[in-house]
C-alpha cells in the first residue's frame, strides 16, 4: 500500500500543471482506492489549452526542405497535395511534423498510443480509452465528467499535428500517463513510440471510404466540393489517399499485434459495435487496469460504454457547437454521423464493391486478416 501511495504521489507531482480542481479530484480518488492505476490521463485541453496563439503552420526546418521537395506527390479530393513519405501518403503540411516526430519525439514509458486510419472509429476510441484510463479520477456516471464538456479530440492530442504546428511543448506539459493519438503507419513510428502500449482500430475499407466522403462534405463550405465520390473511390483503389494505402496501414499494426500481443491491441470497429461493453473490458485488461469486482458490481464498464456511445456523444451540446483542431478547425458535429456498418451499399455499385474487395483481399493475402467473407 505504501509503495502504491508513493507512486500516486509522484504522479500528482507530475500533474502540477493540471488545473487545481482536477489534481484534487485525481488525488482523492487515488488515495481512496489505494491503487497504482487510479490516476489516469487528464484532458489535453485542460493542460495544453487551445494553442490559439499558434494556430498556423510554421516553416519546416531547413534540413527538411530537400527531403520534402524530392518526395512523390499527387492531388487528392479538392486539389489537396499529398506527398508519399516512406510509403505513406501524407498531406503535404503534415510531412514536416511526421519527420519531426521521428527525429525528436521521445515517448515516456507509460505513454499509451491510440492509432487509426482516418474515419475508422478514431473519435470513439479516444472517448472509450480516456474514460477507461481516467475512471478513478472521473467516474463515468459523474455529472462533471470531462467528456460531457469536451469533445474527445480535446481530451486526447494528435501527435504529428502538434509537431507540424511547432506546438510539441504542449505534449511535454501533459502529466503522465499520457494518452496520445496518431494516424501514422507503424513503419513511421520512432522506436520509443513503437515500444509503447498501442491500441489500434480499423474498419471495413468500403465503409471507411464512405465515411471520408461524408466528412469531407461536412467540412467544406457550401458549393465548395470540386470532387465526386467516384474520385475518392478511385484514389482509395489506387492506395493514393490520406494515410494510405489502407492495406499497408492495417497490415503494419496487424503484424505488430501478432508479434507482440501484449504491446499492440488490434481492434475492429465492427466487432466493437457488436459488444461495446466487452470492448471496454478488453481495453482495460490490455492497459493493465482490469475492472475490479466492485467496479463490475457497480456497472462501471456499462457506464463507460453508455457515456461514449455515439448516441450519447452526438446528443451533447459540446459536440454540437465549437470546433476541434490545431492546423485547421473541424466542427465538433462533423465527427458524429451514423456510426453504422454497411453504409457503403448506399454509395457503391456492386461492381465497385467487388473491385475494392478484390484489391484489399489480394493485398492482405497470407496475413490471416480479411474484411470480406
Amino acid at each position: 500500500m505504501e509503495r502504491e501511495k508513493l507512486q500516486v504521489t509522484r504522479q500528482q507531482e507530475q500533474a502540477s500543471t493540471a488545473p487545481t480542481k482536477t489534481r484534487q479530484v485525481m488525488a482523492a480518488a487515488a488515495l481512496e482506492k489505494g491503487t497504482a492505476c487510479a490516476v489516469g490521463p487528464v484532458p489535453f485541453k485542460d493542460v495544453g489549452g487551445d494553442g490559439e496563439e499558434d494556430q498556423k503552420l510554421i516553416s519546416p526546418p531547413e534540413e527538411y526542405t530537400n527531403i520534402i521537395s524530392a518526395l512523390p506527390s499527387t492531388t487528392w479530393l479538392d486539389q489537396r497535395v499529398l506527398r508519399q513519405y516512406q510509403g505513406s501518403w501524407l498531406h503535404h503540411q503534415m510531412v514536416p511534423g511526421v519527420i519531426s516526430v521521428q527525429r525528436r519525439f521521445t515517448a515516456r514509458p507509460d505513454d499509451v498510443l491510440l492509432v487509426s486510419p482516418p474515419k475508422c472509429g478514431t473519435t470513439w476510441l479516444k472517448a472509450l480509452s480516456f474514460a477507461t484510463m481516467a475512471r478513478a479520477a472521473y467516474p463515468p456516471s459523474g455529472t462533471d465528467h470531462p467528456l460531457l464538456r469536451l469533445n474527445p479530440h480535446d481530451c486526447v492530442p494528435f501527435v504529428e499535428v502538434l509537431f507540424s504546428a511547432g506546438q510539441e511543448a504542449r505534449l511535454e506539459a501533459l502529466p503522465s500517463p499520457r494518452l496520445l493519438h496518431t494516424h501514422m503507419h507503424h513503419s513511421l513510428l520512432p522506436p520509443s513510440l513503437a515500444r509503447c502500449k498501442i491500441v489500434y482500430v480499423c474498419r471495413e475499407p468500403k465503409d471507411m471510404v464512405v465515411s471520408i466522403w461524408h466528412f469531407a462534405k461536412s467540412i467544406m463550405p457550401a458549393g465548395g466540393i470540386a470532387f465526386s465520390f467516384s474520385d475518392l473511390y478511385e484514389s482509395a483503389c489506387q492506395g493514393k489517399h490520406l494515410h494510405g494505402p489502407i492495406w499497408d496501414h492495417v497490415l503494419g499494426y496487424w503484424s505488430a499485434s501478432k508479434a507482440s500481443p501484449e504491446r499492440v491491441l488490434f481492434l475492429r470497429y465492427e466487432e466493437m459495435l457488436l459488444n461495446p461493453v466487452s470492448t471496454v473490458r478488453n481495453l482495460a485488461r490490455f492497459l493493465g487496469m482490469p475492472f475490479t469486482a466492485a467496479e463490475e458490481a457497480a456497472g462501471t464498464p456499462i457506464h463507460i460504454a453508455e457515456l461514449c456511445s455515439i448516441d450519447t456523444m452526438r446528443g451533447l451540446e459540446t459536440n454540437n457547437t465549437g470546433a476541434a483542431g490545431v492546423l485547421a478547425k473541424f466542427p465538433h458535429g462533423s465527427f458524429f454521423r451514423k456510426g453504422v456498418v454497411g453504409d457503403w451499399v448506399n454509395h457503391m455499385t456492386p461492381e465497385m464493391a467487388r473491385r475494392i474487395n478484390a484489391i484489399v483481399e489480394d493485398k492482405l493475402r497470407g496475413s490471416g486478416l480479411s474484411f470480406t467473407p
